[in-house]
């Protein structure tokens, strides 16, 4: 549960950053913000104590938002409704939009379980029986022929998995 918490602030987080930098139009003062200007407050090198641009409190949600627990943690099938995996993190870029997935497949109760990324856009997401559903268009063997990654918690990043 902790886990999906920090998650969803992480992802709110990134997601403000890009709707205040929309906003504002990426400027402040004349000096350009976003990727590669001034210093970065995120990612693994980060200095503690630099702040970001203040918070914008939102009047309103947008429109076509989904979740994020409608995909963290969540099965996912193929088209014949067999579940493939279950969602287990999602890869942001620098503008905070979702860019991959990482969907644990395989194995028993844990065990030979492999993760493997895919295109956000290869899930789609969809409404049966009034619940939230994910659906891709591969088969087992595809997945289970893909690369394999696993997260590194000391570079906070995922890497190529040793065969």
């Amino acid at each position: 549960m902790f886990k999906a918490i920090m998650f969803a602030a992480a992802l709110a987080t990134a997601g403000a950053g890009a709707v205040y930098a929309q906003a504002t139009g990426g400027t402040t003062g004349g000096t350009t913000m976003g990727p590669g200007a001034g210093s970065s407050t995120r990612g693994p090198n980060a200095t503690m104590g630099t702040t970001g641009a203040p918070a914008q409190l939102m009047t309103t949600l947008p429109q076509h938002a989904s979740a994020v627990s409608n995909w963290y943690d969540q099965n996912v099938y193929d088209q014949q409704d067999n579940k493939l995996g279950e969602i287990k993190d999602m890869l942001l870029d620098r503008e905070g939009k979702v860019q991959a997935v990482i969907v644990s497949v395989g194995g028993f109760l844990g065990m030979g379980e492999k993760d493997v990324a895919v295109s956000f856009d290869a899930v789609t997401p969809t409404q049966r029986e009034n619940k939230f559903w994910l659906a891709m268009n591969v088969n087992k063997d595809q997945l289970r022929s893909a690369p394999g990654f696993r997260y590194d918690r000391s570079k906070q990043t995922w890497t190529v998995a040793e065969r």
